[in-house]
């Protein structure tokens, strides 16, 4: 089953509510949280999204150097996925607490590769992990295009974890989703694609491949 999860850092901030409603046909809601240091841009936290009403699952993207610090305010909103990056929790008894603090809250645990960390940098953890996800953007920026090099860890994910949730995030369109689903990968985030589309509903399919 392929997953379209749209990334509301593409959507009009001002109206969010009424941008969020267009998007019900999706699979999950990606809220990217960036801090200013991990990646070099600010996005929003949990008080954004305290009030927002949907009925889709929240994924929470942490792009921050700390995340073990923001996990609380987001498992208070009973969130769906927490996803942290590799490269800001190197050793793999942090990455293992951080993942068992996530899960305590009730909430699936997900590792982020940047487009030039190998696959070979979260084996420590791909066996107990729920979700990898593969950036194929350098993170930070809506609107990039894809790296398709990042295709090559997806099927070697996909080769070696047959059940693995792979989310592929960044610079996925009608064209770049059909690389991805071909690859192995069955979570494809979209911003620009889905809420510059006049038809957001049929900007999901199309990322779905139906």
């Amino acid at each position: 089953m392929i997953l379209v999860t749209p990334s509301i850092l593409s959507a009009d901030l001002a109206h969010l509510q009424k941008e969020v409603d267009t998007i019900s046909s999706a699979d999950w809601i990606q809220v990217d949280v960036m801090d200013g240091h991990f990646v070099p841009n600010l996005s929003f936290g949990a008080p954004v999204i305290k009030n927002l009403k949907t009925k889709l699952p929240l994924d929470i993207h942490l792009m921050v150097s700390n995340p073990a610090d923001r996990i609380a305010e987001f498992l208070a909103l009973k969130v769906a996925n927490i996803t942290f990056h590799a490269e800001a929790v190197m050793d793999t008894n942090s990455r293992r607490a951080l993942m068992e603090a996530i899960r305590r809250g009730k909430t699936t645990a997900g590792i982020a590769l940047n487009p030039e960390t190998p696959i070979d940098a979260i084996w420590d953890i791909v066996d107990d992990i729920d979700l990898v996800l593969l950036m194929s953007v350098n993170p930070g920026f809506g609107g990039q295009q894809f790296i398709t090099s990042v295709l090559e860890k997806a099927r070697a994910l996909r080769l070696a974890h047959p059940d693995l949730m792979i989310q592929i995030d960044g610079g996925i369109n009608e064209e770049t989703a059909a690389l991805a689903r071909e690859a192995g990968c069955n979570n494809l985030v979209a911003g620009s694609f889905i809420f510059s589309a006049a038809d957001r509903a049929e900007a999901i399919l199309k990322i779905r491949g139906v």
